[in-house]
């Protein structure tokens, strides 16, 4: 990635710059907008403290206990016991690039100067994002908020668990590894740090990078695809694609006529049927359809990202200010627009794959069984398939919409909650499973089409086979194919199958 540091303040932020300081390392930075908007905030709780108004979360208790009000001598105990009860998340720990983008969207959610979280939390919460400083956060067990953030949040107190330099450590040391001090948490922190969308939001915007890159990369492998299995181009005919009023259809044909163009495979068999199978013929409107749910998804993520998730909103009305308690830390519209995601990718997937056993299926294929040049003796990529039909039936597992369900809590003060975090997570591993099985397809395809020699295949195709080739040799017997998966599959989720394409092309439809 290109981006060495993002600074938070007077513009938003994009998914790409996100994504750079959650996987990539990117820096981040605060400018004067962002500390002034914080501190002017912040002057306003310490306002509703001092004069001892009823404002939920800072002089009453959490949930159900709305109607427990608190001493403000007890505002930092209750701060600290929010974070302490809450952090009650479990099993295997989210991957740190998860917790770093959580993080990040703490930063940004609460930056924007309506939770009145003081500078110098957020400023601690910047450095250690800054320094590689990740809490160790169980990742299950949340209907949306809560006890994940609650867990990260233990590690400002010097409390919890963290990970430095690749060494486990208990909070406080983590802390001390990079120079600073467990913090205290003054009134409304821990509610803020624990409450809002933060942790849903940041998983789904990472969900939303990796399905669109995954579903151009499906375009490419799907052009792959056809030259190998010696379909007809004229399914791609812009005149065709006219008569459907769907964008998204007409560039997915488009991308396909630039990436089959000047190809001797294409050009000799582009009458060798009339019509082909739907996984060859109907690519512009599946794909087209799925890019459509993603681009949708994305466009109401980056609104959430953008947003105030916080509750209560702390609004500036001249200098008194107002706390408004509703519902804005509610992640409803992430979770059906994860869900949706999760729809579409097992849509890209499951014709992918068919798209596969088309290529290792001798009666279809024309080629070798399995594409292995000695069947028999050799069993070729007949397994590879299995695992793309594996995977594409653990998507549409996890198709069923989570966002659809329910169970009340809280004493049903909480009664309707938007389970988005178990949405946003789906989303964000079906990512990870839909690159495996467009690897597997071009892992096939990059085989036929040397199959096909010395018939060429287009300089697009031809170009990303050579890349392919660099590390995954043409297979003339059987051996371990595990590591050329995963190594294919690299190339897809890092963007560079997309580049060494579009070096040829041009940038494609998105």
């Amino acid at each position: 990635m290109s981006v060495a540091a993002v600074t938070l303040g007077k513009e938003p932020i994009t998914v790409e710059q996100f994504v750079a300081v959650a996987r990539h390392g990117a820096r981040v930075e605060f400018d004067a907008t962002y500390v002034d908007r914080v501190r002017k905030s912040r002057a306003l709780v310490e306002r509703f403290l001092a004069e001892n108004r009823l404002v939920y979360g800072v002089t009453t208790g959490f949930g159900d206990n709305v109607t427990e009000v608190i001493d403000p001598a007890d505002a930092e105990q209750l701060q600290r016991n929010i974070v302490r009860s809450h952090a009650v998340s479990v099993g295997e720990p989210l991957p740190a690039e998860i917790v770093r983008a959580i993080a990040l969207m703490e930063l940004i959610g609460l930056g924007e100067g309506y939770s009145g979280i003081r500078f110098e939390t957020l400023e601690l919460i910047r450095r250690m994002l800054n320094a590689g400083v990740t809490p160790h956060v169980p990742g299950e067990g949340s209907v949306g908020y809560l006890a994940p953030e609650a867990h990260m949040a233990l590690v400002l107190l010097g409390e919890g668990r963290a990970s430095y330099g690749g060494q486990l450590l208990p909070g406080a040391e983590a802390l001390a590894r990079i120079g600073e001090q467990p913090t205290r948490l003054a009134c409304k922190e821990g509610l803020s740090l624990t409450n809002g969308t933060h942790s849903v939001t940041a998983i789904a915007v990472l969900a939303a990078h990796d399905s669109g890159l995954a579903a151009t990369t499906a375009d490419i492998a799907a052009s792959l695809s056809v030259q190998a299995l010696k379909g007809t181009v004229r399914a791609y005919d812009a005149r065709l694609q006219q008569r459907k009023r769907h964008p998204e259809q007409a560039a997915v044909a488009d991308n396909l006529r630039r990436l089959t163009a000047s190809s001797a495979i294409s050009t000799e068999f582009l009458d060798h049927r009339l019509q082909d199978s739907l996984s060859l013929r109907a690519v512009p409107q599946i794909h087209g359809g799925a890019k459509r749910a993603l681009a949708q998804a994305r466009e109401v993520i980056v609104e959430e990202l953008h947003s105030v998730g916080d509750n209560p909103v702390i609004h500036p009305e001249g200098e008194d200010g107002v706390a408004l308690s509703g519902a804005n830390c509610d992640s409803t519209y992430v979770g059906i627009q994860a869900d949706t995601m999760v729809n579409a990718m097992t849509v890209l997937a499951k014709v992918s794959e068919r798209r596969t056993d088309r290529m290792v299926n001798s009666n279809f294929s024309e080629l070798p069984p399995f594409l292995a040049p000695q069947p028999g003796l050799n069993s070729g990529y007949m397994i590879a398939q299995y695992t793309a039909a594996a995977l594409t039936m653990e998507l549409r597992g996890m198709a069923v919409p989570a966002s659809a369900d329910n169970v009340t809590t809280s004493a049903d003060q909480e009664d309707a909650v938007s389970n988005g975090y178990l949405a946003a997570l789906k989303a964000y591993r079906a990512a990870r499973k839909l690159a495996y099985v467009i690897a597997i397809e071009l892992m096939c395809a990059t085989q036929a089409l040397d199959l096909l020699a010395p018939l060429a295949p287009s300089p697009a195709a031809e170009a990303l086979r050579t890349r392919i080739r660099e590390a995954v040799p043409t297979v003339a017997e059987d051996r371990v194919f595990h590591a050329d998966i995963e190594h294919i599959t690299e190339l897809v989720r890092n963007g560079e199958a997309l580049r060494v394409v579009e070096d040829v092309v041009g940038r494609l439809h998105h």
